[in-house]
């Protein structure tokens, strides 16, 4: 994926205070370090050195420290980060402080799977709504969610003002599906289907190929096996 400048936006930012421009390999890693310093606050840990935070994140120390600095100075000389504090500043600055409403559409497997997630709640996201283009699955309860008509998107994304859509439909329905959620207002799409999605600017797009991920793997058991 391309790198580029993101601009950090919090909800809670003071008015005149500037807005800070965070590169993209460093916005990727902070949900990482998030998770470190959850696993962390929940072994009881209160606080902990640029060492520790890098080791449980599995990124070396300077690379950690550096990408913190986007953010500001969390970290004591000598003593380190406090970890409630720090954790708290990183879900602040990625958003995920405040509730965001979410779309999935595509209600087979894998949406299935995403809507039973529990992980989404716990990271600050609800699902509002999932949507389906099979009639014989509307109606469904699935996680507690009723699956309703595609056609139904406009009015949920007005209703609940949704941002994100998830789209867990097959690759031939994935641009058409993308099209219309931007229509609608979302201006963030997670993409499952294994296709390349053309959104217009300003929509940002993170892709998830599991065919991919499995590939890479493949890739270095042969190169273990090339070496053993």
């Amino acid at each position: 994926m391309e790198s580029r400048a993101v601009t950090a936006r919090t909800p809670s930012r003071a008015l005149g205070e500037s807005v800070r421009e965070i590169p993209e390999a460093t916005v990727a890693r902070l949900p990482v370090y998030l998770r470190a310093l959850n696993a962390l606050g929940d072994d009881g840990t209160r606080t902990c050195s640029s060492e520790e935070l890098a080791l449980a994140a599995g990124v070396n120390s300077a690379k950690l420290r550096k990408d913190l600095s986007y953010l500001g100075s969390y970290g004591t000389r000598g003593v380190g980060y406090d970890v409630d504090y720090l954790r708290y500043q990183i879900a602040r600055e990625i958003g995920v402080t405040q509730d965001w409403p979410v779309v999935i559409v595509g209600i087979g497997n894998l949406g299935h799977a995403l809507a039973n997630y529990s992980g989404f709640r716990s990271r600050g996201f609800r699902v509002v709504a999932l949507l389906d283009a099979d009639r014989s699955r509307h109606g469904e309860l699935v996680a507690g969610v009723e699956v309703r008509a595609f056609d139904d998107l406009e009015q949920i994304v007005s209703t609940h003002d949704v941002a994100i859509g998830v789209i867990a439909a097959p690759a031939t329905s994935a641009q058409d599906i993308a099209d219309r959620m931007v229509a609608s207002g979302i201006t963030s799409i997670l993409n499952f289907a294994p296709s390349v999605l053309a959104v217009p600017e300003g929509v940002d797009v993170r892709k998830v190929d599991l065919s991919i991920e499995l590939q890479i793997l493949a890739y270095h058991e042969q190169r273990k096996a090339q070496l053993s």
